[in-house]
């Protein structure tokens, strides 16, 4: 006697998403380097087309760096100087390039999130997605900050020098001076989304950001002095005052975030005991 054995729409239905979801997440070698290939490449071409954009603007940028200079050239004699015959040209070419690199940044930003977000969870995305719309705002605020700050700077370095001396400036590293400063005031301001980062990690916890609130408010306070002129309270405090309510941002949702937490593992203990129950 042959007994058959029946096999329910439902069995085979219930199967097909799970080989379908295998067959997808096996990516050979060869699909990720073709993917890789051709995030690469529009991540270039981007940089290239905003590279020629910064030459372009490249004349309103060195405006930008050399009025502080002018200002101080009024009281006595001061200038930039290029030490070779292609100084001038080689300067627009590092305008373009790091210029490229901001204006290209959210193309190459994003072409680097869509390559990896497929190995991405959900919830991994969504935290990934919220740091970098708080980072990069950030960033380019803290950039902003730099340059309203940096002629302040040059007149206070340069003040050193006495009336009947000549300050030449090198161009080359005059422009490296500018960018290390306005690049130090953008990673100041995106400082405390590492602290939310790093709490999120379970490294850093907002008890501990709460008791170094002073050693946090003291350094901001010697960044900013140090980066302003001594005599210009006004500028030290815009910087400083920013960085002080970031930080203060960083510790509340970091609070927020270790109070979620706390209930979620409570909620969990007490499910765990009532099963056993």
């Amino acid at each position: 006697m042959t007994t058959a054995t029946t096999v329910s729409p439902q069995d085979t239905n219930t199967e097909a998403p799970a080989s379908d979801t295998t067959r997808e997440s096996r990516m050979p070698l060869s699909g990720h380097l073709s993917e890789a290939k051709k995030r690469i490449t529009r991540s270039a071409l981007a940089l290239v087309v905003a590279a020629v954009i910064a030459y372009c603007l490249s004349d309103p940028v060195l405006d930008v760096l050399r009025a502080p200079v002018l200002e101080i050239a009024e009281n006595r004699n001061a200038s930039i100087n290029y030490d070779s015959l292609t100084g001038a040209f080689d300067l627009k070419l590092k305008i373009a390039l790091y210029g490229g690199i901001v204006l290209s940044s959210p193309v190459w930003i994003y072409q680097l999130l869509a390559y990896a977000s497929p190995a991405l969870s959900r919830r991994e995305k969504k935290y990934t997605y919220g740091f970098l719309g708080a980072l990069i705002p950030l960033f380019l605020a803290g950039c902003a900050a730099g340059v309203i700050v940096f002629p302040r700077m040059v007149e206070l370095l340069t003040s050193f020098a006495a009336e009947e001396d000549s300050t030449m400036l090198q161009a080359s590293y005059y422009v490296d001076f500018v960018l290390k400063l306005v690049l130090a005031s953008g990673v100041a301001f995106t400082l405390p989304v590492f602290l939310v980062v790093l709490n999120f990690l379970g490294v850093l916890s907002a008890r501990t950001l709460a008791k170094s609130w002073r050693g946090a408010v003291l350094a901001i306070i010697i960044f900013s002095a140090l980066v302003t002129p001594a005599a210009d309270l006004l500028s030290m405090f815009l910087l400083a005052g920013p960085m002080v309510l970031l930080y203060a941002a960083a510790l509340l949702i970091a609070w927020l975030h270790d109070r979620r937490e706390a209930r979620r593992t409570t909620a969990h203990l007490t499910a765990h005991d009532t099963t056993k129950e």
